[in-house]
């Protein structure tokens, strides 16, 4: 049985990815666990898949002009396993689960952390945001976020196993900006190329112009903190389950030949119904009859067959 590949995106408000830009480590992972919770929990309810799904997460924090947008892309199988692990549930071709659903238990989940590490003392603030450290004006500042839409949207499906790892070639191990994007360094300024993907129906590409200090400071803003892992693997991908889960997957996912074929007296039907009923007649003249005057033996290819002793 074939298994589509689902790629959803978890994207914060640019009110969060400002208080992440001061509290990397602590943001970062509460992204992660609220998008896994929301993966997990959406799936498992018996109103949508009711499966036990299993899925790897990416870490971006850049955009296109490099500056800071923290978000994660999942690679989902589309479907997981029963809850006795006795059958795999696959979700409907083309569709995986409501991104409305998702996108409201993420804010949820991902706004309860937030508060739970600010009361914990986790989160430091500098700058414009120096005033958050007040807890009056944390709550004002977040409550506009607790009633907005956020962002969770659902790509289409890979075409299949191979065009998932092309996407992680493409994009696991990636820096913010490649070198084929540097256009020139003159002056002073660096030129770069940007995809401007708001505007689908004119010219993508586009350049933009910045002073050098200005392009250091974007480019490192995306350094990470030291030894976090911004691939991380959830479900029955998690590792330390994988092996047995996977291969129970591998085992619910084949399925029996007699399984795929109809019925015998529905193979019959269909025979006696493109023949009518005249299974032997010649389907060249349609007078004589085919009679069967021997059996061919069977032999691996591309060994040689065997040789003709008439």
């Amino acid at each position: 049985m074939l298994v589509e590949y689902f790629h959803v995106v978890f994207t914060v408000p640019e009110q969060i990815a400002q208080i992440a830009f001061y509290n990397k480590e602590t943001v970062y992972n509460i992204l992660f666990r609220a998008a896994a919770q929301t993966l997990l929990i959406i799936a498992g309810d018996p109103k949508h898949l009711g499966a036990g799904i299993g899925f790897f997460a990416i870490l971006h924090i850049w955009g296109q002009k490099l500056l800071h947008h923290p978000h994660l892309h999942c690679v989902v199988p589309g479907g997981g396993l029963s809850s006795d692990h006795e059958r795999w549930v696959a979700c409907s071709p083309g569709f995986f689960l409501p991104v409305r659903v998702l996108s409201s238990l993420f804010r949820r989940l991902f706004l309860e952390a937030l508060d739970q590490a600010f009361e914990n003392g986790q989160l430091a603030f500098f700058g414009d945001l120096e005033p958050l450290r007040d807890a009056s004006a944390f709550i004002a500042y977040l409550a506009p976020l607790r009633q907005a839409d956020w962002v969770v949207y659902a790509k289409p499906p890979f075409g299949g196993p191979q065009q998932a790892i092309e996407y992680l070639g493409r994009y696991t191990h990636r820096v913010a900006i490649s070198n084929h994007r540097l256009l020139s360094d003159k002056y002073g300024q660096v030129s770069f190329q940007w995809t401007d993907y708001k505007h689908e129906n004119k010219q993508n590409s586009r350049v933009m112009t910045v002073d050098a200090d200005e392009f250091i400071r974007r480019f490192l803003i995306h350094a990470l903190p030291p030894g976090f892992q911004r691939i991380r693997y959830f479900g029955f991908l998690a590792n330390c389950h994988r092996i047995a889960k996977l291969a129970l997957c591998r085992q619910l996912l084949i399925v029996p030949l007699a399984d795929l074929l109809p019925p015998t007296d529905d193979c019959r039907r269909l025979l006696d119904a493109i023949t009518a009923g005249e299974i032997n007649r010649c389907p060249h003249c349609g007078i004589g009859r085919m009679i069967r005057i021997g059996i061919l033996p069977p032999y691996l290819w591309p060994a040689a067959p065997p040789s003709d002793t008439s």
